[in-house]
């Protein structure tokens, strides 16, 4: 599912119109309908609710007046209060405005005498229906419309408030807040998400949100290569579930070798093979420093385990790549993933980045692996593998040791610094977070749903490292992005089933290894 910005909108909004002969006055109907049919789902004594739709001039106040005028068929009595002289109605607004007059004229509110005026009379009000500024906003709220809002937000905090598209007070293209606004319990978009309602703070103040579709043809969308940014839903990923075949064996579903583990970090490489297993490769082989393997080995039974010569800290030297042995290791494997408790020795980053540049296996690479290009990243041999099948998979601190940024710097501008690593080095990006994005070569970016705060514990990046090589080996000639896509939302979809569960302080990596089938299963259903 697309997101996009309210100038994309607008635009998709016209395609509509001048290429598939919707017209705009049919687009506003729906909106209004759809926004109507939400409250009768949401609310089911909506008629015990006493309601009032704020319109603005514009087409967000357009589909209020549609809302007044279908709530009013329905026999409902709504107050309709239209902040603008009718006069300087334009378009769809001002023909639904004339379509609203036969039920009963709106209340003008023209200005702030006007408000103060009719504000006191709205005591007993228990639902608001915000239609004052939708997407349209590019500014913070300022003037007698600052005052409506206030007065709401602290007059009436035990109504609820559904908000057309966008509270008002709250811009479209941006996660950041750029002034007061209108507080929201539920808001009901259009076509596609907006980019605040998918990035925080701003998508912390929208409420429950939902997308309505109004008649802006599916492929209007797809087929648009300039829009870039993508929301992941069940259905973007419900290809992981395809039922195999029933002469399949472990031979068809990849064979994933894991460079991992050390010392004082064997539970890492044991959470990645784990995963990768429970993701469904056929086989799972973790090669690590020879006095870490007897832990790994005893922390799972399902994987294979292959000692390598080891650092004076007991993490993987660089003598591992004497003579023919890490070939031999490497031959007939599907897919590398390099990185879950590796250490971070200065031999043992050799050795990362001799690996990395040598075979030209799918690779996926965490934790002190992303480390070993800390200030290199000009090292790193982007021809090697076809584009975007390196994932990389850091979290903002490692981010800002890839690119000598700051983990503040990285965190103001996730999207961007996302997207242009990605292009640059040719690479799949994982940038881990609330709302994990992963970043392909091309420039899309998907944007992840899915995941709670109970998450934030050692090891959950390992599972996901040990999911995203797992999902590798079995669909090897799928596009790595959309590979990524589905670790990702896995992975935390597995998180939220843990978290209903144990609740989010008590959620261990663990767990979402146990969880992993669920949420597979739940993707199915």
């Amino acid at each position: 599912m697309k997101i996009l910005t309210a100038s994309e909108m607008q635009r998709i909004d016209r395609l509509t119109t001048e290429c598939y002969g919707v017209p705009s006055l049919t687009l506003m109907e729906t909106a209004g309908r759809a926004v109507v049919e939400f409250l009768s789902s949401q609310f089911e004594s909506l008629a015990q609710h006493r309601i009032v739709i704020l319109c603005g001039k514009g087409n967000n106040g357009g589909d209020g007046l549609v809302v007044a005028r279908l709530l009013r068929e329905r026999g409902f009595e709504p107050r309709v209060l239209l902040f603008a002289d009718p006069k300087v109605l334009r378009g769809d607004a001002a023909a639904n405005y004339e379509r609203l007059l036969p039920s009963g004229s709106p209340e003008v509110i023209a200005n702030a005498e006007a408000w103060q005026a009719t504000a006191a009379s709205l005591t007993g009000t228990t639902l608001f229906i915000d239609a004052l500024l939708g997407t349209g906003l590019t500014k913070p709220l300022g003037g007698f419309l600052l005052e409506v809002v206030r007065h709401i937000n602290t007059t009436f905090s035990a109504a609820r408030v559904l908000a057309v598209d966008l509270p008002s007070g709250i811009s479209a293209d941006s996660g950041e807040l750029i002034g007061e606004h209108m507080r929201a319990d539920f808001s009901v978009t259009f076509t596609a998400p907006k980019i605040s309602h998918v990035f925080p703070p701003a998508c912390e103040r929208i409420g429950e949100w939902v997308v309505r579709q109004i008649g802006t043809p599916a492929e209007a969308l797809e087929n648009d290569s300039s829009l870039t940014l993508n929301y992941t839903d069940r259905q973007d990923v419900d290809w992981i579930a395809t039922p195999r075949s029933a002469s399949g064996h472990k031979g068809n579903y990849g064979h994933v070798l894991i460079l991992a583990g050390s010392i004082g970090k064997t539970g890492a490489a044991a959470m990645a093979a784990r995963a990768a297993l429970r993701a469904g490769a056929g086989l799972v082989t973790v090669a690590t420093a020879k006095s870490a393997l007897p832990i790994i080995s005893a922390l799972g039974v399902e994987f294979m385990t292959e000692a390598l010569p080891e650092t004076e800290d007991g993490s993987i030297s660089l003598r591992a790549l004497e003579g023919e042995r890490l070939d031999k290791l490497v031959a007939g494997k599907t897919v590398l993933a390099i990185g879950p408790g590796i250490g971070g020795h200065p031999e043992t980053a050799e050795f990362v980045r001799a690996v990395v540049n040598k075979y030209s296996l799918p690779l996926v690479l965490d934790a002190d692996g992303l480390n070993a290009f800390a200030g290199r990243m000009e090292s790193f041999r982007k021809d090697l593998r076809p584009a975007g099948a390196t994932v990389f998979t850091p979290h903002p601190g490692e981010m800002a040791r890839l690119t000598k940024k700051s983990t503040v710097e990285i965190q103001a501008q996730r999207l961007a610094v996302a997207r242009e690593f990605s292009q640059k080095y040719g690479i799949t990006l994982v940038l881990k977070g609330f709302r994990t994005l992963i970043a392909s070569p091309d420039g899309q970016v998907e944007v992840n749903p899915t995941g709670n705060p109970g998450m934030a514990t050692g090891g959950t990046g390992d599972v996901l490292t040990g999911l995203t090589a797992g999902l590798l080996a079995q669909f090897p000639s799928h596009p790595v992005g959309e590979v990524a896509t589905a670790a990702v939302y896995l992975h935390s979809l597995a998180g939220d089933l843990a978290a209903a569960e144990l609740g989010q302080p008590s959620m261990l990596a663990g767990d979402l290894l146990e969880m992993i089938p669920e949420a597979y299963q739940s993707i199915v259903d």
